[in-house]
Order: structure tokens, then C-alpha cells, then sequence
């Protein structure tokens, strides 16, 4: 059933695949609702430094979409701040009737905020930075008198400009974990295409007829250097240049993975080296997609018998719907399961290692592929129980709604 016009347009702001499709819009105009928000607690409360508010809803939200990376954000420049508000505080109560040992107090200043530095480098990060900040903003006034206004005020405006920053997440929630499912399930849907197109380039019409034969060895030279089915004579087919636009999309899209790995191991408690082995399963397979679509152009004029190609077939149509699969697992809001990626094994199948070099390889990287992809499909059912409960209650409820509200079926019948 198609859907109607009111539920394509209030599909981003109830339907959680529908956010992530749109999640730039929805970014914006959470920011500007966020933004708005600030100036108006800045206009009722009147604090001094308002400002500060304003300026850390920004700099929260500016460049971060996703739950997880927010509260990561906010955490830290709250915390960086409460830090740097008990440091600023003790300098100040030491510097209390120095006299003429206030030199110590500017050395030691100067002191902290190298050590400071040294652990923002080494691990403290966004957290070292933002004490630093906030322990010279109290204690920058040199005669001390307006600590309050232009430090500790200062502090207070911040640590409400993350909370503005937390809430905002609340509306049209993005969350990490989901987003990182999405852009892999996304992802294998385009191989499992892409890899389909791949197999376009082997025609039926270009193989030959006759029956394999193996070749017949009488010396020794023609053992070392065999003489293959001759090739033909045709030029190689192009590459269809759709399949390589799509693989640049893919492309993309790997590298979109990359900012949500961190808030997808704090949100749905994966070990970040995990995730980091489930990223580079995905680059592999990728890789070897574009290997298979550079060999294929060329193998569509080598000669291959008719019980390998049937083989072949078998063979890319089995990996082709597991991708699939796998895609519908990861957006599935039902706790599904990874099944075995096929039952094929080319070791079975002797008269392969007979073929032409380039058929053998092609052979070759379909093994691999296979691999990569039974790696990946195992990684992800261990992580399983993780990442579907990260998802939140509030996807799995709603999708599961929208399927029976629109007759929608899953593509998990593959």
C-alpha cells in the first residue's frame, strides 16, 4: 500500500529509518529549537554572561547529530567545568594574604595549567581543555573582585547550555546505535546490488557450449606453463559506470560509519575493538566487490564450460540474497537471526582448479567474499543482544506498529 501524502511528510518525525534518511533537516532544526530555547532563558533569567549559554548549545550541538556523541560532548564539558570550577576556587582561597609571595601563586598557575595540557594531550582530551578554560576564567581578574560575575557566572551559563544541549536530544532522538545499523544494512543491500550488476558482465551468450576438458599435459613445459581454453578475441566489456557511481556511494557511507563507532560502544556497551573488527569485515568486503567488478568485464570473453558457470551463478546468487539477509536483520525491529551464508563449498567442485587463470581467480575472490561475509554475519549475531536493545524500545515499537498499520512485510522471507 502506498502511503499517503500526511504520512511521507510525518514520516521523519515519527518513523526512526525515515529520521535517518532525513537526519541533516532534523539536525538543523533541532539546533535552531535549541538555540532559541537558550536566548530565552538568557532573556527571563538576566545572569551575567549569558552568553556562555547560548555559546555551548552550539558548540555541543554544532557538529554532532547523534544521542550517544551529544551526551559524550555534554558529560565532558560538564564535567571539564565542574573540575575546572573546584581548581579556580582552591587557587583563590590559596592566594589569600600572600603578600609579597604572590609570585608563587602566579607559578603555580602556570604550573597546573602545564599539567593540565599534559593530561588533555595524554587522556583527559576535551575534559583537560574545558578545566583549563574554565580554572583561568575565574582566576584571570587580577584584583580578584568580580570572581563571582566573570568566573563562577561564567560556569553556571555553561553548565545550562549543556542541559539545553541534553534535553534537545530528547526531541526527534537520533541515536547512534540505530544510525550505525542503518548505514551497514544500507550498505550491504548496495554490495548485495552492486555484486549482482557484477555478474551482468559474464553473458551467457559469450560462454561456450562444449563440455569442460581438461588439458592434456606432455611435457614438462607444458606443465609449468599450461595452455588455458583460448580467449577470445572480443575487447573487454566496459564497466558500467552506475556500478562504479554506486560504489562510490558505498564508499561514502563507510566512512559515515566512522563517527558513530564510539557512542555506539558507549550506548550499546560493544567493545570498541570489536566494532573496529565489524568495520573492517565491512571494508573487506567492499574491497573485494571492487576487485570482482574490475575482474568481471574481462572474464566475459575467457571460455568457461557450462556445469562451472551454473556453479557460478549458484554460487554469486547464493551471497547476493545473504547480504540481503543480513541487511534485513540489521533493520529489523524483531530480534532476528543471522542464518549461514551458504551451503556452497567450491572445494567440492575439482574441475574449478582446471579453469582459466582469470576464471580460477574470480573463484578465488568469491571464496573470499564469502569468508569475509560469514566473519561478519558471526561478529554480528555475538553482538546481537547489544546493539538491538541499544536501539531503544521506543524503534522496535514503532516500526513494529508501522508494519501492521501499512501491511508493510519484511525483506527477511530472502
Amino acid at each position: 500500500m502506498k502511503p499517503s501524502l500526511w504520512q511521507r511528510i510525518s514520516a521523519p518525525f515519527v518513523e526512526p529509518y525515515a529520521r535517518y534518511l532525513h537526519a541533516d533537516v532534523l539536525h538543523a532544526m533541532r539546533l535552531g529549537l535549541a538555540v532559541l530555547t537558550a536566548l530565552l532563558l538568557n532573556n527571563l533569567t538576566n545572569l551575567p554572561h549569558g552568553e556562555w549559554t547560548t555559546i555551548t548549545v552550539f558548540v555541543i550541538l554544532g557538529l554532532l547529530q547523534y544521542q550517544g556523541a551529544i551526551y559524550t560532548k555534554a558529560k565532558e564539558r560538564i564535567l571539564g567545568t565542574i573540575l575546572g570550577v573546584v581548581v579556580g576556587l582552591g587557587f583563590i582561597w590559596l592566594s589569600k594574604d600572600l603578600g609579597e609571595w604572590i609570585w608563587l601563586y602566579y607559578l603555580s598557575i602556570g604550573v597546573i595549567s602545564g599539567i593540565i595540557g599534559y593530561f588533555a594531550v595524554k587522556q583527559l582530551g576535551y575534559i583537560g581543555l574545558l578545566t583549563g578554560i574554565t580554572m583561568l576564567m575565574i582566576v584571570s581578574s587580577p584584583d580578584q573582585s568580580n570572581i563571582g560575575q566573570d568566573g563562577l557566572y561564567r560556569a553556571f551559563n555553561i553548565l545550562i547550555g549543556a542541559g539545553v544541549a541534553v534535553a534537545a536530544t530528547l526531541i526527534l532522538p537520533l541515536k547512534s546505535t540505530l544510525m550505525w545499523r542503518f548505514l551497514l544494512a544500507n550498505n550491504l543491500e548496495s554490495c548485495s546490488n552492486l555484486y549482482a550488476g557484477v555478474g551482468d558482465h559474464i553473458d551467457a551468450e559469450s560462454l561456450t557450449d562444449r563440455p569442460f576438458q581438461y588439458a592434456e599435459v606432455t611435457s614438462l613445459p607444458d606443465l609449468i606453463h599450461p595452455t588455458y581454453p583460448a580467449r577470445s578475441a572480443i575487447p573487454d566489456v566496459p564497466v558500467n559506470k552506475a556500478l562504479v557511481k554506486e560504489l562510490q556511494k558505498i564508499n561514502k557511507r563507510l566512512l559515515a560509519v566512522r563517527p558513530h563507532m564510539a557512542a555506539t560502544a558507549s550506548e550499546s556497551g560493544i567493545d570498541k575493538e570489536t566494532l573496529e573488527t565489524i568495520q573492517r569485515s565491512h571494508r573487506n568486503i567492499i574491497g573485494t566487490i571492487d576487485l570482482l567488478l574490475s575482474a568481471a568485464p574481462r572474464l566475459a570473453n575467457i571460455e568457461i564450460d557450462e556445469d562451472n558457470h551454473i556453479l557460478l551463478m549458484h554460487y554469486q546468487h547464493e551471497l547476493t540474497h545473504a547480504m540481503q539477509h543480513m541487511a534485513a536483520v540489521l533493520r529489523s525491529p524483531s530480534d532476528e537471526v543471522f542464518r549461514p551464508i551458504t551451503r556452497i563449498k567450491v572445494i567440492e567442485y575439482p574441475s574449478v582448479q582446471h579453469l582459466a587463470f582469470e576464471w580460477q581467480g574470480y573463484f578465488w575472490l568469491t571464496q573470499t567474499l564469502q569468508a569475509q561475509l560469514q566473519r561478519l554475519s558471526d561478529l554480528l549475531q555475538t553482538t546481537n543482544s547489544q546493539w538491538y536493545s541499544a536501539s531503544g524500545l521506543r524503534y522496535q515499537r514503532r516500526e513494529q506498529h508501522r508494519m501492521r498499520e501499512q501491511g508493510h512485510e519484511t525483506d527477511l522471507h530472502l
